[in-house]
């Protein structure tokens, strides 16, 4: 059985486990933009499962192969992007590659370089699984004489590359929402309330990726999400509800319940383990949630996802 444990902090360490080249890559930067035609040199190529916290963009010229997220499989196919956000459990295959390139970045460099308040501009990176993206030709062309300028840029010793950079990815950034998400969150971007949602599913986002990476052990309610952003907990149910057709509640559920699927399917951490890194402090209140909403003990879940191995 194939080990899915590893969670690799940047592409550094994540090719490092798999043996691969690491030329062009600065470990440093919380950017990274290559060929995987160059990468990959043996195909077929089959990853192991990783767990990255860094964002990403798969631009597909010309390769095929096959991309696993949690418990979705996509193929990889010519004129299509693929992008994913940090931390979900994912791998990959590689059967044949001419035309390839990946981006990778952090949150850091998002801030740092692109804008400080980049997810109000580019909400969709707050998305949790997205579908590949088919483009026509045309299109790709367009993204791809920006990724061709990036990389030029990132192999360059400008003082000023990651300026540059930051300033190239925006319009990749433009373009892919041009073509894909203007109509991403159809709440009217302007109002109050968009801005709340917007916040918390970002505060939510965050907080169950501190949890993954072990850098909380607490499970916020919804007065905690309420204080993030200095509001009563019964105006922030209101404004979720109204705007979302969800409460608070649910988002919290939903999101547990999903992190807890994802642990017990890919990890090999006991029941104990899983539910003091989602914030239970009894491993007896966690499999009571989780069978509340699955029907299903975290036991039995478990042996049911491996039952189909």
């Amino acid at each position: 059985m194939q080990q899915k444990e590893p969670i690799s902090k940047n592409l550094t360490d994540l090719y490092e486990m798999m043996g691969l080249p690491l030329d062009s890559i600065n470990r440093d930067a919380g950017f990274t933009v290559h060929s995987l035609k160059e990468t990959f040199k043996e195909l077929p190529f089959k990853s192991i499962v990783y767990r990255p916290d860094y964002f990403s963009f798969v631009f597909v010229k010309d390769a095929h192969g096959r991309y696993n997220i949690d418990e979705m499989s996509f193929d990889i196919a010519p004129w299509t992007i693929y992008f994913t956000n940090p931390g979900n459990y994912r791998s990959f295959e590689w059967f044949d590659i001419n035309d390839a390139y990946l981006i990778t970045f952090d949150e850091s460099f998002l801030k740092e370089n692109v804008h400080a308040e980049v997810y109000q501009e580019f909400s969709f990176l707050l998305t949790e699984t997205v579908q590949p993206r088919l483009m026509l030709p045309e299109q790709f062309e367009q993204i791809e004489s920006l990724y061709h300028q990036i990389q030029k840029e990132y192999l360059g010793v400008s003082p000023y590359k990651y300026r540059i950079i930051g300033s190239l990815f925006v319009a990749v950034l433009l373009k892919i929402k041009e073509y894909f998400w203007q109509n991403y969150n159809p709440i009217y971007e302007g109002s109050r309330s968009s801005s709340i949602v917007k916040t918390f599913k970002k505060n939510l986002e965050s907080h169950y990726r501190t949890l993954s990476f072990g850098q909380e052990n607490k499970l916020y309610r919804v007065q905690d999400y309420a204080d993030l952003q200095h509001l009563h907990p019964n105006y922030l149910s209101n404004v979720i509800k109204t705007k979302t057709g969800k409460p608070v509640s649910s988002w919290i559920a939903e999101k547990t319940v999903a992190e807890a699927k994802s642990l017990l399917q890919n990890s090999r951490s006991s029941i104990k383990e899983i539910a003091f890194m989602l914030g239970f402090s009894e491993a007896t209140h966690f499999s009571n949630y989780f069978k509340k909403y699955v029907a299903l003990s975290p036991v039995a879940y478990r042996k049911q996802q491996l039952s189909k191995l």
